[in-house]
C-alpha cells in the first residue's frame, strides 16, 4: 500500500512537471525599460506610457531610463548585453533594428540574434517643421528655398541614422536639394535649437512638436506617412507633393535573447492589453500615434521585413554616419 502510495505520487509529480514549466512568470523587483534616446522625445514619451500601464499590470515598478547616443546602439547594446531574465527591456524604434544595421558597419549588436522581440507598440508619424520666420509655407516653397540656397537650410536629427535623419536625407534625394544636417543626442534638443532659430527645420515625431505648432513657434509643413494625422488633418503628406514619399517610423518593445519565453509572453500580452484600454490608447493618439499591440511571433516577422525596407531607404537618401 505504502510503495503503490509513492509510486502514484511520482506519478503525479511527473505528470505535473509541464505544468510547472508553463508556470505564468512575474517579476520578483523593479523592472527598467531603456530608451536608447534623450528624455522628452516621442519614444521616451511613449516608453513611460506603457511603463505605468505595465507597472500596474506587472505589479512591480517599471522605471524608463534613457540611455542616448550613438544613433541608439548604446542603449540597444546595453539591453543585448544585459542578464535575460526579463527584467531589462528595451523599447526603441525602427533606427537601431531596421536602419542602423545599414548605416553601422561593425553594429555592436544584431538586431535579431540578440534580442526577443516582445511586442510593437505604435506606429509613429514623423512631422516636418520648421522655424515660423523660413520663408517657406509649404513643402514646394521649401524646396524652393533649398534649391536657391544650396547647402545653407540646417535640418536637425536625433542622431546619424535616425528616422529623422532618413526622412530629410530622402527628401532631399527625390527633389534634388542639398541641405546640411546637424545630429543631436535625441529630438528633444534638436526641437530645443529649432525653437531657439539656430537650425532651420526637422522632421521629428509629431508628438515632440505639436504643441508648438498649436502655439505657432513652429510651422508644419507636412508628415512623413502615407495618411494624414488625425491631430493635424489640414496638414498634407510629402507623399501629395512629392508622390511615393513615405517614412513610417515604428516603436517597439524588446529583451535580451534568452529571455524565458514564459517573460516575453507574459510582457507582450499585458503592453496588447493595455493598448486595448481606451486610456492608454488615447495617451498614444495624444502623441500622434497608433497603437498596436502584437504577439512576439508577429512582431519578429515584422522586424525582419523592416531591415532591408530600411536599407534601401538608406541607400535611396545615401546617408551615412559621420
Amino acid at each position: 500500500m505504502h510503495r503503490r502510495t509513492l509510486l502514484a505520487g511520482a506519478a503525479a509529480l511527473i505528470a505535473a512537471r509541464p505544468a510547472l514549466a508553463q508556470a505564468p512568470w512575474s517579476p520578483d523587483r523593479p523592472v527598467r525599460v531603456i530608451v536608447p534616446f534623450a528624455a522628452g522625445g516621442g519614444t521616451d514619451l511613449t516608453a513611460r506610457v506603457v511603463a505605468e500601464a505595465l507597472t500596474a499590470r506587472l505589479g512591480q515598478p517599471v522605471l524608463v531610463e534613457n540611455r542616448p547616443g550613438a544613433g541608439g546602439n548604446i542603449g540597444a547594446e546595453a539591453v543585448a548585453r544585459a542578464t535575460p531574465d526579463g527584467l531589462t527591456l528595451l523599447l526603441t524604434t525602427s533606427s537601431t533594428h531596421a536602419t542602423n544595421p545599414a548605416l553601422y558597419r561593425n553594429l555592436p549588436f544584431h538586431p535579431l540574434r540578440d534580442f526577443s522581440p516582445i511586442s510593437q507598440v505604435a506606429f509613429v508619424p514623423n512631422l516636418l517643421v520648421v522655424r515660423p520666420d523660413l520663408a517657406a509655407r509649404n513643402l514646394a516653397e521649401l524646396v524652393a528655398l533649398a534649391k536657391a540656397r544650396p547647402g545653407t537650410l540646417n535640418f536637425g536629427n536625433a542622431g546619424s541614422g535616425s528616422s529623422q535623419h532618413i526622412a530629410a536625407a530622402v527628401l532631399a534625394a527625390r527633389t534634388g536639394i542639398e541641405i546640411t544636417h546637424v545630429s543631436y543626442r535625441g529630438g528633444a534638443p534638436a526641437v530645443t535649437d529649432l525653437l531657439g532659430g539656430k537650425i532651420d527645420a526637422i522632421a521629428t515625431p509629431l508628438v515632440e512638436v505639436i504643441e508648438h505648432v498649436r502655439a505657432n513657434r513652429l510651422r508644419a509643413l507636412a508628415v512623413t506617412t502615407a495618411r494624414r494625422s488625425g491631430l493635424l488633418p489640414d496638414v498634407p503628406t510629402i507623399g501629395e507633393t512629392i508622390p511615393g514619399y513615405e517614412v513610417a517610423l515604428w516603436n517597439g518593445l524588446f529583451a535580451p535573447a534568452g529571455t524565458p519565453p514564459a517573460a516575453v509572453r507574459r510582457i507582450a500580452a499585458e503592453v496588447a492589453a493595455a493598448l486595448r484600454t481606451d486610456a492608454v490608447r488615447a495617451k498614444i493618439a495624444e502623441q500622434g500615434s497608433d497603437p498596436v499591440g502584437s504577439d512576439p511571433e508577429t512582431f519578429a516577422a515584422f522586424v525582419a521585413a523592416e531591415i532591408p525596407k530600411w536599407a534601401e531607404l538608406v541607400r535611396l537618401s545615401g546617408a551615412r554616419v559621420e
